[in-house]
């Protein structure tokens, strides 16, 4: 079923836990995550975004990730990630997204402020909800790069623009960076708490790829309740697809099956490292 509403990121703020939001390319990825939502039964989100559409198309990877979620067992939420494009979260809206993320780091104060008032409004008129964020997460979404990190989120700021756009999660900066590095990005946890603080909605933390379970622990005690996952399924994926002995042989069929069932391995380990109750 197709998961709506924000109301289950606060329950899950309020009790310590947090829902990922995995990140799915194609189909099998789709696949593995919707299994390993159903093998646990706990919520997650299928991130079907800007960054995936330039390889399988918005039409298509949409309507895959929302034909899934209606049809699981489970709640399933399908999210559009780091967007700057209005006209592109006009058109995932209308298709039936239950929540999507304008992306404005890139933009002044001011203008983040704006734009994302005025997606906040286009979302809730039709029942999603919106994230966003403050500053950029250093590194690339969809490749490792070895990436450090450099501005951080401040407190006092991350609460007059929560409360004057009407967000319903915000994105933190705190040392995270996108896919894997050579060495643990150092977690400002302190700079987290005080951000949870000051802040009324859930936080989300991007970049949780290779942070130790318990540095993912810690950064949910503080307010976070969804954490975006990528470069670890993306790994999965493509370790299973070059040690599959069935493609030497040219057998596609089982190399992807392989394939997905490494995402659905990987995601049911994530989600029971954020959700570890029931």
């Amino acid at each position: 079923m197709l998961l709506r509403g924000s109301s289950f990121l606060s329950e899950a703020r309020e009790q310590s836990r947090a829902v990922p939001a995995f990140v799915a390319y194609n189909l099998e990825m789709v696949q593995g995550i919707v299994a390993a939502a159903e093998a646990t039964e706990k919520p997650v989100l299928i991130i079907a975004g800007s960054s995936a559409f330039a390889l399988a198309g918005l039409q298509p990877l949409a309507s895959i990730a929302l034909a899934a979620a209606q049809e699981s067992t489970v709640a399933i939420g399908v999210h559009l990630d780091h967007c700057r494009r209005v006209d592109e979260i006009e058109t995932c809206l209308a298709l039936g997204y239950s929540s999507v993320m304008f992306d404005g780091a890139q933009l002044s104060y001011v203008e983040n402020l704006t734009q994302t008032s005025s997606v906040v409004g286009a979302a809730h008129g039709v029942g999603a909800w919106v994230e966003a964020e403050l500053v950029g997460i250093a590194g690339d979404e969809d490749r490792s790069s070895d990436a450090l990190a450099t501005e951080m989120t401040d407190p006092g700021q991350a609460a007059d623009f929560v409360s004057r756009t009407g967000v319903d999660a915000l994105a933190v900066a705190v040392g995270n960076v996108h896919g894997f590095t050579s060495r643990p990005p150092q977690i400002d946890l302190a700079r987290l708490e005080e951000i949870a603080r000051r802040v009324t909605v859930p936080l989300v933390l991007h970049g949780a790829s290779g942070l130790s379970d318990e540095v993912l622990a810690g950064c949910v005690a503080r307010g976070v309740a969804k954490v975006n996952v990528n470069a670890e399924l993306r790994r999965a994926y493509l370790a299973a697809m070059t040690s599959s002995t069935a493609a030497a042989a040219g057998d596609l069929v089982t190399s992807l099956g392989a394939a997905r069932d490494a995402v659905a391995a990987t995601a049911t380990r994530i989600i029971r490292v954020l959700d570890p109750t029931g």
